[in-house]
């Protein structure tokens, strides 16, 4: 089974549930964002994480070895047309620039890792509008010079 397929297969199975990314998550004591980035494909599970998402699904085997198969991560479109995806790219466009800057001025020169990376989404309630809360939280890696 390959990545695309074992992915509609979770999400159809979920929908068929009345799961959501959240609940899965807090029943197998996963983080509910590294849970859906590896059911969307886009991250391996290892084989003991791979084989409780499927079991918890009520799926076989083949989806746990494809959860457990490295990603390639590859993108569609140049800029996606989902309105809260095309967002992030807009704040990446408009902040980027200034991320950088900020974040070299603490840190030096290097970049912030997305593989030593860990990342949460909040819910703050407003009276004036609820609020998304991202947080990023990657590894510093320093450029090196020989």
């Amino acid at each position: 089974m390959d990545k695309l397929t074992m992915t509609e297969t979770i999400v159809s199975t979920k929908l068929a549930k009345g799961l959501s990314w959240e609940s899965m998550a807090g029943d197998l004591g996963m983080s509910p964002v590294w849970l859906t980035s590896a059911c969307l494909g886009m991250n391996s599970a290892p084989p003991e994480k791979a084989a409780a998402i499927a079991e918890y699904l009520g799926l076989g085997p083949e989806v746990a070895k494809a959860l457990e198969a490295f990603p390639t991560k590859t993108w569609d479109k140049a800029v996606p047309n989902d309105p809260l995806i095309y967002r992030l790219y807009e704040i990446v466009g408009v902040y980027g620039d200034t991320l950088k800057e900020v974040i070299q001025e603490k840190f030096g020169d290097g970049i912030m890792s997305a593989i030593d990376f860990s990342m949460e989404v909040d819910k703050i309630e407003d009276p004036k509008g609820d609020r998304v809360l991202l947080t990023l939280n990657g590894k510093f890696l320093p450029y090196k010079s020989w």
